[in-house]
């Protein structure tokens, strides 16, 4: 993939001595090795971005996969291996005041934020007739206002070059039996797509993607079987497949794609 530095050096001429920079991409929900963030955060390494990623152990702990210990440093050293700085920031994005200092933390450590990647998410499974009020309130706060935060943020403080900003969130379409969760991420994609427009002046493009089913360890033998059967191309699909999308998106060949929900998911129904 073509590298982005050439749209996002600083206005000063660097000197002989001085190298560019590479531009920034803020990653939320990079908890796990396995998962979705941390495939497009490595992908994104390699094609010539620093990367600043938030995680939130707490979450991975209640959950039945558990805690991956070492993660972080083993996402962090994966990203240095491709050239990346890097910056690994705690956040609870229920937190409403979360996304203010996330921002704070990346750009201290690192910089501007050129791209935004929303990755992360609550889910927990539930459907009409038992999910909590508790619940519900929780998928919104994560799923919907902070990711509305976020987006608020990165355009109160975008700086970069006009063409070169990129907003980027991860989506879902499951709701039957996961209300929270598909609700939640319905109102993020209207949230994401307005900032298509709203953000014009700044020459930055939104866009959703909604990667299929994508097994990051959650999936039963039984459901990666049926969902696999399901997909013309008769398999699941993998981080790797959201992160070359997303890859492409970042680059300047991606730039003509605005405002847009883009199923990558293999042609699954």
């Amino acid at each position: 993939m073509t590298s982005p530095e050439q749209h996002s050096r600083p206005s000063a001429s660097p000197t002989e001595t001085e190298p560019s920079r590479r531009p920034l991409a803020l990653i939320t929900g990079v908890g796990r090795t396995i998962g979705i963030g941390a495939g497009i955060a490595r992908q994104l390494a390699a094609s010539g971005w620093d990367i600043a990623f938030t995680y939130w152990t707490p979450y991975d702990k209640r959950m039945a996969w558990g805690v991956e210990q070492g993660a972080t440093e083993a996402i962090e050293a994966a990203l240095a291996e491709r050239g990346a700085r890097t910056a690994a920031i705690e956040a609870d994005l229920a937190d409403p005041d979360a996304p203010t200092r996330v921002f704070d933390e990346a750009e201290r450590r690192l910089g501007p934020v050129t791209a935004m990647i929303l990755s992360h998410a609550e889910s927990v499974d539930s459907g009409l007739l038992d999910t909590s009020v508790e619940s519900f309130d929780r998928h919104f706060a994560v799923n919907t206002r902070a990711s509305w935060l976020l987006i608020r943020e990165y355009g109160l403080r975008f700086r970069a070059t006009a063409g070169t900003g990129r907003i980027i969130a991860l989506t879902s379409d499951h709701t039957v039996g996961n209300l929270p969760y598909g609700a939640s991420k319905g109102a993020l994609d209207r949230i994401t797509l307005a900032a298509a427009r709203e953000f014009a002046h700044l020459g930055v493009t939104s866009n959703v993607i909604n990667p299929g089913p994508v097994d990051t360890g959650w999936m039963t033998e039984d459901l990666a079987g049926l969902l696999a059967r399901e997909t013309p191309l008769g398999r699941l699909g993998t981080p790797q497949d959201a992160a070359h999308l997303v890859d492409f998106l970042c680059s300047p060949q991606g730039q003509w794609i605005n405002g847009q929900l883009l199923k990558s998911n293999g042609g699954a129904a």
